[in-house]
C-alpha cells in the first residue's frame, strides 16, 4: 500500500538568531520603550518645544546667531527650553534646533530627534580649514569624519566609519550647484580637544591625516544618527585657518564671519531640506 508522504516546510535558519556571538542591543531609541519615553520627555524639557511642533527637516546649528536669522528668514515659532532652543518653519517646513557646542551634546540631540523619526537632518556647522587651498567662506560637503572624539564609542564600533546620508549630501550639492558656489569634498576631523592649536604633535598628526578641516560634531553626529535610524547630513563653513599664523578665530572675526556668511550658510540648509520636503522622496537608502 502506498503511502503518501506529508509535504513538510524546510526549516528557515536565520544567521542572526542563530549567531552565539550577536548580542541584542537594546540600548536604541527605537528597541527600548522606557528610553523612548523618557527621551520624548526630554525632548520637550530641553528645547521648550512639544514633539509635535517639530517639522520632519531639521537643521542643527550650534550658534543663537543662526537661530535669530532663521526666525527673521521664515520663522514660525521660537521656542527656549532648558538646554536647547529652537525655531519652527511652516512656510519652509523645516525646524532649526540648536543644540549647543561639543560631541556629546551631538549624541544627545540625535538620540531625542530620534523619537520623532525625522526624514531628514542637517547640521550647518563652522569648521577651521586645515588644508592650505581653502579660505575663510569655503563651503565643505564631508564625505566621512574622523572619529577622534568620546562620544560616538558608545554608539558603534571605533573601527566603523563616519559616514553621512548619501541622499541628503546629494541635495544639498545640487543647491550649491544651482546656486553656483564652489565647495570641497572630503574627510574633517572631529576632535573633543581643545586649545589643540597649542599642541605640535597633535598638529604634526593632522598634516599625517590630510583631512580637510576640523570641528567637534561631526563624526559624532553621523555615528549616533547611523546608530539611531536618523538620516543625516553636513554642510560645513570655513570660519577660520588656525594652522596660518593669526589664523585662530577671534572674537573680532567670528562676528564678521557670522554677519557675512550665515544668511547664506542657512538658505542652502533651508533650501535643501524644503526640497527633501517638496519630493517627498525616502532618504534612508539603508535596511536594518
Amino acid at each position: 500500500m502506498h503511502v503518501k508522504k506529508k509535504k513538510t516546510t524546510p526549516k528557515i535558519i536565520d544567521p542572526f538568531l542563530d549567531n552565539p556571538f550577536l548580542v541584542p542591543n537594546n540600548n536604541r531609541i527605537y528597541s527600548n520603550r522606557h528610553k523612548h519615553r523618557i527621551a520624548l520627555d526630554m525632548l520637550e524639557r530641553y528645547t521648550g518645544s512639544h514633539p509635535k511642533l517639530f517639522r520632519k527637516q531639521i537643521i542643527l546649528t550650534n550658534f543663537d546667531y543662526y537661530l535669530e536669522r532663521s526666525f527673521k528668514i521664515c520663522g514660525t515659532r521660537r521656542t527656549k527650553g532648558s538646554v536647547m532652543n529652537v525655531v519652527h518653519s511652516e512656510k519652509a517646513d523645516v525646524s532649526v534646533v540648536d543644540f549647543s557646542i561639543g560631541s556629546p551634546t551631538a549624541a544627545l540631540i540625535i538620540e531625542l530627534l530620534a523619537t520623532i523619526e525625522p526624514k531628514a537632518v542637517l547640521f550647518l556647522g563652522l569648521c577651521g580649514g586645515l588644508h592650505r587651498s581653502l579660505k575663510v567662506g569655503d563651503f565643505i560637503l564631508p564625505t566621512a569624519a574622523i572619529r577622534d572624539e568620546g562620544a560616538s564609542q558608545h554608539f558603534m564600533p571605533i573601527q566603523v566609519p563616519a559616514l553621512p546620508t548619501f541622499k541628503i549630501q546629494k541635495f544639498v550639492s545640487q543647491i550649491l550647484v544651482e546656486k553656483k558656489l564652489d565647495y570641497r569634498t572630503g574627510v574633517v576631523h572631529t576632535t573633543d580637544y581643545r586649545f589643540w592649536e597649542f599642541d605640535q604633535k597633535f598638529k604634526a598628526q593632522l598634516y599625517e591625516e590630510r583631512a580637510l578641516a576640523i570641528e567637534m560634531e561631526t563624526a559624532t553626529l553621523f555615528v549616533t544618527g547611523f546608530a539611531s535610524k536618523v538620516p543625516i547630513g553636513a554642510l560645513l563653513l570655513v570660519s577660520d585657518l588656525p594652522l596660518r599664523r593669526d589664523g585662530i578665530k577671534t572674537k573680532k572675526s567670528a562676528k564678521a564671519v557670522f554677519h557675512q556668511y550665515t544668511d547664506l550658510h542657512l538658505d542652502i540648509g533651508i533650501k535643501s531640506m524644503s526640497e527633501i520636503a517638496e519630493r517627498g522622496e525616502h532618504i534612508r537608502h539603508y535596511k536594518w
